[in-house]
């Protein structure tokens, strides 16, 4: 087989693994073919070489959490600006589109891109597209719908989004998400679920959860979240931890706060996995900008590099069920492949309670790799 790219002198990070060193990559045919120490790879005339020196090469980033459904007016952005421009290789809109648009979010935003286009999907049929009160109406709810939904679109449904805050739901308190779960049962997928102001309460809505199952939001800086007044996580954020339900970032415009990320961490309780709630807004204006920019601001809370990557590769994969696919370098699976760097310099870091923290480090994307191809990432 002729190796068609050859990554050289980069430093392997790959958690699915337990790589971690100065490795090369070949890919031939869109895949990885082999990982070996530096020029152990026999040279029989390279199609590409590209030089990693001073970067990380890891798997694919994945987004978990974004909104590029451009079919929402204000807040869709395009795929490709927060996917393989950012250095991220696959992203998952988090409940735009639902099963009475979903038809058309395929056409527009999953189709015709670089970065692969995963989705959650809503369960109010409108998804975000008639506003964001979209469980407030129980006319939106129809469970025959979102199946028939799921069972045409299987290669990109990955769970059922509910969102269960009160400017959402308004009166219908929880019934929402017994409906998603519902759904989510049947169909066997996980569901994603949106907290922020009660009502309802965040303890009626853990309880419902499941192993597998997705709180993004979960380090947010409101009243009634996972850390009850005292500091301490409250009973059922406990619970649903030990049943393994997986608590996801989502720090969008208004859902991470340093201070509870801190409170967590003391506590000795840690993401499952980053993402970034990404739209038009908080893309252009912050304070989130990029999924590398959100693991920047792990990095300066302490975390260490490799624990960082996986909750942006490995953990994502296997909260979307693929993780025999992506956000591996296992030999044999697709070339998705991000190339960072961590650059030395003076940045303010703003949460969405707009904290600013000064650090000195922020990770950059500086290439990809997507199913074999080199893009070079525009940040």
């Amino acid at each position: 087989m002729i190796i068609e790219l050859m990554i050289r002198n980069g430093r392997v990070v790959d958690p699915s693994t337990g790589i971690n060193g100065l490795y090369d990559i070949a890919v031939a045919e869109g895949k990885i073919i082999s990982i070996a120490p530096p020029g152990s790879i026999p040279d029989e005339g390279f199609a590409k070489v590209l030089d990693a020196s001073g970067c990380l090469v890891t798997p694919g980033l994945i987004d978990l959490h974004t909104h590029v459904y451009e079919g929402v007016h204000e807040m869709g952005v395009r795929p490709d600006v927060v996917g393989i421009d950012q250095g991220v290789t696959t992203v998952a809109d988090a409940g735009s589109a639902g099963a009475g648009n979903f038809d058309d979010f395929i056409s527009r935003s999953v189709k015709n891109n670089a970065t692969e286009v995963l989705a959650w999907l809503n369960i109010a049929k409108p998804g975000l597209a008639e506003g964001r009160s979209e469980l407030a109406d129980l006319k939106n709810l129809n469970a025959h719908e979102a199946l028939a939904c799921i069972e045409r679109h299987p290669e990109v449904i990955c769970g059922i989004k509910a969102r269960m805050s009160g400017s959402v739901v308004k009166g219908n308190g929880i019934f929402p998400l017994s409906v998603a779960k519902a759904v989510a049962r049947e169909a066997q997928l996980p569901v994603m679920v949106h907290i922020g102001n009660a009502p309802p309460e965040l303890g009626g809505v853990l309880d419902l959860l499941e192993e597998g199952d997705v709180v993004t939001h979960a380090f947010h800086g409101k009243a009634g979240g996972i850390l009850g007044p005292e500091g301490r996580l409250i009973p059922q954020a406990e619970e649903a931890l030990d049943r393994g339900v997986r608590f996801d970032v989502g720090h969008g415009s208004s859902s991470f706060s340093f201070q509870t990320m801190k409170q967590a961490q003391q506590l000795g309780i840690t993401p499952y996995s980053i993402s970034t709630d990404l739209y038009l807004e908080n893309w252009l204006r912050g304070p989130v900008y990029s999924l590398t920019m959100t693991m920047s601001k792990f990095l300066l809370l302490g975390y260490p590099i490799e624990q960082i990557i996986q909750w942006t590769t490995q953990a994502p994969a296997q909260i979307l069920r693929r993780a025999n696919t992506i956000g591996t370098l296992r030999e044999g699976t697709i070339a998705d492949i991000s190339i960072l760097q961590i650059v030395e310099q003076p940045v303010e870091f703003v949460d969405s309670e707009r904290q600013v923290l000064s650090g000195s480090k922020l990770i950059q994307a500086q290439y990809i790799i997507k199913s074999g191809e080199i893009y070079p990432c525009k940040q």
